[in-house]
């Protein structure tokens, strides 16, 4: 079950990180095409750029062309219909981005075909990884759900579904290691020595060897837990002050490295997670 549960979470892990670049390769090649729609939420957009109805908008040349002289109470109806009615202020909206549209600058025809060509590619890319992902998602649930220590790591503030398979995949039977040292080792949550004489350097590097799937779930999964647990949200704090470098990412390791040592104990008795009084 381990191994098969870790085919499912690597490949979601790859096609999750091809999923991210395709989507910052997206927003590159928008600037061209109508460079005020990426920085819109300056003007209070609350809705995502790859929502479906800013997707249909930017991926359909001739609504972009359109919107400019579309009168707000055509636009206003044509983002409720996309939108299905989910847009709770779709005036502001409509003017955000006829805004947006009017403000950008236009391209010749030879260029606008170009970047068109470009945005249909990337758009395809983004639903495919999408739809792929969704079918992974139903078999790393099918199961992860048959193991025990899916329910014990959920338990924990902040893990939810697909960081908890993770982690699990990774670490397999947790017999396998005999202290929460070695897991963390595994987990290349270790640091090299970095002092001459007397001097002790603050600023110490990583090892970078380990499993860095393990280490990504932990250091993702930490983030999250900080944000909704009180005793890691005071941890997090605690170094992110003592910081001089990189504050955020330092506290966001330390604190995978403090959830490495939570995991551990959990798995090895058995007991779900308890935010302490």
């Amino acid at each position: 079950e381990y191994l098969a549960l870790q085919r499912l979470t690597r490949a979601r892990y790859e096609i999750t990180s091809s999923l991210t670049r395709a989507k910052q390769h997206f927003i590159e090649t928008l600037y061209y095409r109508v460079n005020k729609l990426v920085t819109v939420d300056k003007d209070n957009i609350k809705t995502s750029i790859f929502g479906a109805t800013m997707l249909s908008i930017v991926t359909d040349s001739k609504t972009i062309d359109e919107i400019a002289e579309m009168p707000i109470e055509d636009l206003i109806d044509y983002l409720q219909t996309k939108g299905r009615g989910r847009f709770s202020d779709p005036e502001t909206l409509a003017k955000a981005i006829r805004k947006a549209v009017r403000g950008s600058y236009r391209l010749g025809k030879v260029m606008k075909d170009s970047i068109d060509a470009v945005l249909s590619v990337y758009y395809a890319e983004i639903k495919t990884n999408q739809k792929l992902i969704k079918n992974l998602d139903k078999a790393i649930t099918d199961i992860v759900q048959t193991l025990p220590e899916e329910r014990i790591l959920q338990s924990i503030p902040g893990i939810g579904s697909v960081y908890s398979a993770g982690i699990i995949a990774e670490i397999g039977s947790i017999d396998r290691f005999d202290t929460e040292a070695q897991l963390a080792k595994y987990a290349g949550l270790a640091w090299r020595q970095k002092q001459s004489s007397n001097f002790d350097s603050e600023h110490k590097p990583m090892t970078k060897n380990g499993n860095h799937y393990l280490r990504y779930y932990l250091v993702e999964a930490a983030n999250l837990i900080r944000q909704r647990d009180p005793v890691f949200r005071k941890y997090y704090q605690k170094k992110y002050d003592e910081a001089f470098y990189s504050p955020h990412k330092r506290a966001c390791v330390l604190c995978a490295r403090k959830l490495t040592r939570t995991i551990f104990t959990l798995l090895k008795n058995g007991q779900i997670y308890q935010t302490p009084r």
